[in-house]
């Protein structure tokens, strides 16, 4: 009884062989030259290629990152030692503002730009190993962020690039509510243990007038909407 049945689902299977060929196989008559069966061709294998790729998955690029960023905790690093393999590797900036590396303990990197940190990998490694050649570059960004608290439509921490001012950081936070007072933010910034305050009228700045209020805002700004 179960003959049949398998010589059924084999003819089956050979019939959508034949038929996906036959697709293939009725463009070819509207191919009239060499050169375009060959686009259509390579048109064909790349795509193949192309979903082969996207299957295994692709290393992520590091960010491009400003020569002039400055670490902060969580930030992680790749830091390359050639023909050293094991000391290569990634490494996170601890929340005390350093990481740990093999031979030379833990190096500060809070506040510190890559530069500055392989100069300072390279004279400590000299010591264990002869004109060491050490590169370092941000794999993840993570330390950059700040908080809109208030009257804003999505209030929360916020994963920001470099450069965001006051007003690119309540876009972010879906903008302002109806009852908010839009001419009393406050923009609160802690630097070395002292709290300032930057005040931020929205109206004025919507109508074009002192636009200088719109600063930067820096790692850990927080922006409140009363």
């Amino acid at each position: 009884m179960l003959q049949p049945c398998l010589g059924r689902g084999v003819s089956r299977r050979a019939r959508v062989g034949r038929v996906r060929s036959l697709n293939f196989l009725s463009i070819l008559p509207g191919i009239r030259s060499k050169g375009m069966l060959i686009l259509v061709l390579a048109v064909l294998v790349g795509g193949v290629l192309s979903h082969n790729s996207n299957a295994m998955g692709a290393t992520p690029a590091a960010p491009a990152v400003d020569p002039g960023y400055r670490l902060g905790a969580e930030d992680v690093l790749l830091v390359s030692v050639w023909k050293d393999e094991q000391l290569t590797r990634e490494v996170v900036v601890r929340p005390d503002g350093v990481f740990s590396f093999p031979l030379v303990g833990d190096i500060q990197a809070e506040d510190r730009t890559v530069e500055e940190i392989r100069v300072d990998l390279v004279k400590r490694l000299t010591k264990y190993i002869p004109n060491p050649n050490v590169s370092v570059s941000v794999m993840k960004v993570l330390s950059y962020k700040i908080y809109v608290v208030g009257r804003v439509n999505k209030p929360g921490e916020y994963l920001i690039g470099h450069y965001t001012d006051v007003l690119q950081a309540l876009s972010l936070a879906g903008g302002l509510t109806p009852f908010a007072a839009e001419n009393d933010i406050k923009v609160l910034r802690r630097v070395r243990g002292q709290q300032k305050v930057f005040l931020f009228r929205y109206g004025d700045v919507r109508k074009g007038q002192d636009l200088e209020q719109n600063i930067l805002l820096q790692r850990g700004d927080s922006v409140m909407v009363p």
